[in-house]
């Protein structure tokens, strides 16, 4: 591990090589699961605010959950996460051409809403956690992913830098140039 500031970040972002591959996973980070993505406090408001918008890309299972009991839910470890369709889907998700796609961002490249989607589903497969005052940043392995590795290895991505949109989203740009220098440092 490094330190960025006071983020803690596993060696495993300069080791990793991934690139999503939809055509091979079909989005199922998005529909298997025990828990929903997590979400930030301001994010759950900021799906309220926008759901009517959100809603006409739902499936009407997740227009349902959605309806009768909100956006959000909490994980076992009594986090916010976003609310879940037959206690495994993401009430989020919708289904184009066989691959399982976010309502949200769905809204938002549409112009809808000015909100892509929660930063924790931007930011997988790395996940955040506490370790007492700090941030951590870990890779968080999961088969599902076996075809965004190789197709990582075959365009040379290691995931700092596959992931450089959402980790400058949510640590800034001045953060993520400091993570490149001791990366390549690093190595």
């Amino acid at each position: 591990m490094i330190m960025i500031d006071d983020i803690l970040v596993s060696d495993e972002l300069k080791e990793v090589y991934f690139a999503c591959n939809l055509s091979a996973c079909k989005g199922d980070c998005c529909v298997l699961g025990d828990a929903g993505a997590p979400l930030e406090e301001k994010e759950i408001s900021i799906l309220e605010d926008y759901i009517d918008e959100i809603k006409p890309y739902m499936s009407s299972k997740g227009r349902e959950a959605v309806e009768l009991m909100g956006v959000f839910d909490y994980d076992t470890d009594a986090e916010y996460v976003t609310r879940l369709v037959d206690d495994e889907e993401c009430a989020f998700v919708y289904e184009e051409n066989g691959i399982s796609l976010c309502a949200i961002e769905k809204a938002w490249l549409d112009g809808k809403i000015k909100f892509q989607k929660p930063v924790s589903c931007h930011l997988y497969p790395i996940r955040l956690s506490k370790v007492g005052d700090y941030t951590a940043i870990n890779y968080n392995k999961w088969s599902i992913c076996k075809p965004a590795l190789k197709n990582g290895r075959k365009f040379d991505e290691p995931l700092y830098k596959y992931l450089k949109t959402p980790l400058v989203r949510k640590f800034g740009a001045e953060w993520y140039e400091k993570l490149c220098i001791a990366m390549e440092q690093k190595f």
